[in-house]
């Protein structure tokens, strides 16, 4: 019976409807709690979104230097397109003025920043094993303009044939005749647009004019020694010596901070963050879609619809890829680094041009030797601040040249910068006579280098090994700056202003004492590149295609000297500005310009060396 009692209780009516709405008070509760989760989760989700669409950008370009503030007034051109440019260092300016930051607007003043950390990433290569263990230094810029704001403001395109091996090299659609254009859309020439110089571009140039008498003896003694002056290196003929082009107008530096950022600091479309530093590229998969940065000591995340571009520049660049998994995957792995995707490309092919400075006691009072003693600088300066003239407005490389090395060699392989003044150092130690000097080095050189990241840490300077004077080809060549340089300054023209040679020095005679010299003396001209190459993608070195994209990701460029295959014959500053408007107009869609049959000189005869 009691059995039978259970099992009517079980079943009475009244039991199953408590069940039942059990059931149901359970299932509406459940309800209520998942509905209350979901609109949390739809909640938080949105609340995500709208974060994430605060600091979202089109573009985001790390790097506000000689590439990325060309792009940054390029792109936001379209007024549909925003851009977020990130800059590690500080404004180029204080309280809107150019004349309170004097030290990097007055050309004459390029030194101080040179040797300043405020303004300068003041890195050091290895210790370097084919000169004498030296660890070398390299100033690089980290502020708005980067190192076009450090430079000597010295303007050189490099040689026409420079652009053409590019394209043997893998990048197609870098030769001469498609890079020309560029250059002039760059550029305003004070002397007026002709086939090879620009009329309209924002990069201000100069052309050297002094009547400095040092100047002139160096420009008539290259002619004694049997050698064409030629009235533009950057136009049809760069063998031979001449009057040097300069980034500065009207007395002042004209770096891509002033050619290209303040004009578009306005737009509306345009924000730009100093004092940042981007420590990560963020992917989902491989497909780019923004940055991690820290500034003021927060960590912050943005966003790029499209595409997120690096302009950090040689050094920059590549440590940031391998800080975000691009890069050796091996090398990787050793330092926990996920791997993104293997581009063992990274960081190698590290070039860079070496110069020496042989210098010459000056027997007159003319150098600017009296021009540093503080009277004079509170002088010169106080004339720079007030009207931007006078020795102040100018960095006194006015003259200069390129030569072939040996005969057989197609075109200049040496380039000469002259002073009328003694560097030591850097300039981080003060002359020490009346004297004066060229920079001469090797441009080809065929010593290749390499960095790699010392940490996970983004404020570790990355490995730099540039790997100098490593075959012999470069140690015969610098033989050859020297003695071609002494067998100038010997010319007829220098008679009245010769004393002793000062550098090597007159007991530097055979081979194997300038071997020794070049080894203690020869110092970085400051021309990084070549760590993220362009090329095709069956070279396994390449790390950007020539559309500047990076191999193996989505939505992710490099724009900077980092892309150049090879190092060009000259100064690096021009070549990049360059490479930013041609890539400007590779992201915006546009058709490359093209300039076809312009005429580049060529030696009568490769028999000679002149």
């Amino acid at each position: 019976m009691s059995y039978l009692m259970k099992g009517v209780k079980c079943c009475s009516p009244v039991n199953q409807m408590h069940k039942v709405t059990g059931t149901l008070f359970k299932a509406h509760i459940l309800k209520n709690i998942l509905g209350i989760n979901e609109q949390f989760k739809i909640s938080r989700t949105s609340s995500q979104l709208s974060s994430e669409k605060a600091n979202s950008y089109n573009y985001v370009i790390v790097g506000a230097g000689s590439a990325g503030c060309v792009l940054a007034n390029r792109l936001t051109e379209d007024p549909l397109s925003t851009v977020l440019l990130l800059e590690a260092g500080p404004k180029d300016t204080l309280l809107g003025s150019k004349r309170l930051m004097w030290k990097i607007h007055m050309p004459a003043a390029l030194t101080y920043n040179l040797c300043d950390e405020k303004y300068n990433w003041y890195y050091h290569t290895t210790s370097q094993k084919h000169m004498d263990n030296r660890i070398m230094y390299w100033p690089r810029g980290r502020v708005w303009g980067g190192s076009s704001s450090l430079n000597a403001m010295v303007y050189i395109r490099g040689h026409a044939e420079d652009y053409n091996r590019w394209s043997r090299e893998g990048a197609i659609g870098w030769d001469y005749e498609h890079c020309l254009p560029y250059f002039k859309k760059a550029q305003t020439h004070e002397l007026g647009p002709d086939q090879y110089r620009g009329g309209n571009g924002p990069l201000y140039v100069s052309r050297g004019k002094t009547n400095h008498p040092l100047h002139h003896a160096f420009l008539e003694a290259t002619q004694q020694a049997g050698y064409p002056f030629t009235n533009d290196m950057n136009g049809y003929q760069q063998e031979g010596f001449g009057w040097m082009d300069m980034t500065v107008h009207q007395g002042q530096r004209w770096s891509t901070a002033s050619a290209y950022l303040r004009p578009a600091i306005s737009r509306p479309n345009l924000s730009v963050a100093e004092k940042t530093i981007v420590t990560k590229i963020l992917f989902q998969g491989t497909k780019c879609i923004g940055v991690e940065y820290v500034k003021n000591g927060q960590r912050k995340k943005a966003f790029a619809s499209k595409e997120v571009i690096l302009s950090g520049g040689a050094i920059n660049s590549p440590q940031l890829l391998m800080l975000s998994g691009i890069g050796n995957a091996d090398d990787l792995k050793k330092l926990g680094i996920p791997v993104v995707c293997h581009l063992p490309g990274v960081g190698q092919n590290l070039q860079d041009h070496l110069e020496v400075y042989v210098q010459q006691k000056c027997t007159k009072p003319i150098t600017l030797y009296n021009a540093q003693k503080p009277v004079n600088m509170v002088r010169i300066g106080l004339e720079w601040l007030w009207k931007f003239t006078g020795e102040g407005a100018t960095a006194h490389l006015e003259s200069g040249g390129f030569i072939r090395s040996e005969p057989g060699v197609p075109h200049p392989d040496i380039q000469f910068h002259f002073l009328p003044s003694q560097v030591i150092d850097h300039g981080r130690v003060a002359s020490t006579m009346e004297a004066y000097q060229v920079h001469v080095g090797p441009m080809r050189s065929m010593s290749v280098g390499w960095l790699k990241l010392k940490s996970t840490d983004p404020n570790d300077h990355p490995i730099i090994e540039p790997n100098y004077m490593s075959t012999e080809r470069d140690i015969w060549e610098f033989r050859q700056c020297v003695k071609l340089t002494r067998e100038i300054f010997a010319q007829k023209a220098f008679e009245k202003f010769r004393g002793p040679e000062i550098q090597p020095g007159n007991h530097v005679q055979s081979d194997k004492e300038i071997d020794a010299f070049i080894r203690q003396k020869a110092d970085s001209a400051y021309h990084p590149s070549c760590t993220c190459k362009m090329g095709q993608l069956s070279d396994s070195t390449a790390v950007v295609d020539p559309q500047t994209k990076v191999i193996g990701v989505e939505n992710l460029r490099v724009v900077d000297a980092s892309i150049m295959p090879s190092v060009v014959s000259g100064n690096l500053n021009a070549p990049t500005i360059m490479i930013a408007e041609k890539a400007a107009d590779i992201i915006k869609g546009l058709p490359s310009l093209q300039e076809k049959n312009v005429p580049v000189y060529k030696p009568k005869t490769l028999e000679t060396q002149r």
